[in-house]
């Protein structure tokens, strides 16, 4: 979310994660254990320098967990994937360790992420900067013509990225087809990849980055006004996550041939979900069809147009349950991860991910057919509970976050009568859609479930981030 650095709203934004209990500062301990370990890296013996990886993030970026090299290889592809080796800055069971396993992941305030690792790793040592020499997990794929995997290879190697890109200038690149051959390859692997994802049945949520403009700049709230823009994401961005994916596959089938590891796991959405979204996509003037898997219809959307943007936030509760079930001796039942339409799990991220770091270990060794560790392998059933709080505790920020954001952008139009459509229902009333801006908000009265209505707004506080309405 890129929101105001100062005034009403960046000040309620600020005050969210305190009120959640959610600390900024690291332990003295675990700062003094990070700092350590990055004056002294560890480098693999295999030396991959010379192959010209470059990291493709969001401009701005520190954090850089993955980067890539693709190459033609006869009729097909070969593709390396490394992921920055955060396994070898972490002593098992020291300060550091024990900080992580609270925290679970990065999170991402307006006014700068709190990380998972102290900035000497994340934004540091760990992380694959350009020109540096670093250890990194390189995934080896080929793949075929259609660009489906036909062999993995995973082991660490020393590597040294060329080049930190953006999705912006990559994909101004790939348009004006001035990218080189790994970048333009990006986009061809890519575009089969997803070929293959909606053939496997499967949906992907790019969901749009939330800006907020603002004008105005005085003291009093009444002279801020604020309006609600979501930004169109690249096509690089889907290409890019495309590979993630494809080695977050890889990694699971890893662990469920060897009987041991923790999988990403997600049900089916659940009718409600569809029904509601269904009137939510209906209400933003592009319904979805009856006969349309919910995948194909999510990527017919126009991006450009910010009601269908709206939309795919609108999502979300499409993609709910997600989980983590972790095994080791047998391989449980149920271990689709349904939006994937495959056996998956989360791989790519360990600057920003606690669960990745285990899982890389795992997959190592598996490859290589050596003992697991057994630090990482005790850990397993630890896991699942300490992602799931992690995950409740990041997304009732988030959500929050948009509470506060869409306070701010209705807070000057208390009073207004809007066009919505009721999309859920509630004792004390129902959930609304409003069509512009594109908010879903509570609204008291005696609601028909699915009817188009006039509602009056009146509470939009940007403090607590509430926002009523009432039937008019």
């Amino acid at each position: 979310m890129v929101a105001p650095t100062t005034g009403p709203l960046a000040d309620a934004l600020a005050a969210i994660p305190t009120r959640l209990g959610i600390s900024r500062e690291y332990p003295t301990d675990a700062l003094a254990e990070a700092e350590a370990a990055a004056g002294h890296p560890v480098l693999p013996e295999i030396d991959s320098t010379d192959v010209p990886f470059v990291t493709i993030d969001p401009a701005g970026s520190m954090d850089l967990d993955q980067a890539l090299y693709l190459e033609r290889a006869g009729d097909g592809y070969r593709v390396r994937y490394a992921i920055a080796d955060v396994p070898s800055f972490v002593v098992p069971g020291g300060a550091l360790d024990t900080e992580t396993r609270k925290r679970g992941q990065t999170i991402y305030p307006p006014d700068g992420p709190i990380p998972l690792h102290p900035l000497v790793l994340s934004n540091g040592a760990a992380s694959l900067l350009p020109g540096r020499v670093r250890s990194a997990f390189v995934w080896d794929f080929a793949l075929d013509p259609a660009a489906a995997v036909t062999s993995v290879h995973l082991r660490r190697e020393r590597i040294r990225s060329t080049a930190q890109l953006d999705y912006v200038s990559v994909q101004k690149s790939i348009d004006s087809g001035t990218a080189d051959q790994n970048l333009m390859l990006l986009k061809e692997i890519g575009l089969k990849r997803v070929k293959l994802e909606i053939a496997r049945g499967a949906a992907s949520l790019t969901l749009p980055e939330t800006e907020v403009h603002e004008t105005g700049s005085g003291d009093d709230a009444s002279e801020h006004y604020y309006q609600l823009v979501r930004r169109q994401p690249q096509p690089a961005e889907d290409w890019n996550a495309q590979l993630s994916l494809m080695t977050g596959m890889a990694a699971a089938e890893l662990m469920i041939e060897a009987k041991v590891g923790i999988l990403r796991t997600m049900p089916e959405a659940e009718q409600w979900a569809i029904d509601r979204f269904r009137k939510q996509a209906s209400a933003l003037g592009r319904p979805w069809q009856k006969d349309q898997a919910y995948g194909e219809y999510l990527r017919s959307l126009d991006t450009a147009d910010p009601r269908q943007l709206a939309i795919m936030h609108a999502a979300g509760p499409l993609f709910r349950g997600a989980g983590y079930t972790a095994f080791d001796g047998s391989v449980p039942v149920g271990l689709v991860q349904a939006a994937v339409g495959a056996s998956y799990t989360h791989s790519t991220a360990p600057l920003r991910r606690l669960v990745d770091r285990f899982v890389l270990v795992i997959c190592e060794a598996i490859a290589a057919g050596t003992e697991i560790p057994a630090w990482a392998r005790s850990a397993l059933p630890s896991l699942p509970p300490l992602m799931q709080h992690s995950s409740e505790l990041t997304s009732l920020f988030e959500h929050r976050a948009v509470d506060t954001v869409e306070a701010a952008v209705l807070s000057t139009k208390v009073g207004t009568v809007f066009d919505a459509t009721v999309v859920s229902l509630s004792k004390t009333g129902g959930s609304i859609q409003l069509t512009e801006p594109a908010v879903t908000a509570h609204c008291t009265g005696a609601l028909v479930d699915g009817s188009v209505i006039r509602a009056k707004l009146v509470q939009a506080d940007i403090r607590s981030g509430s926002v009523v309405f009432e039937l008019a």
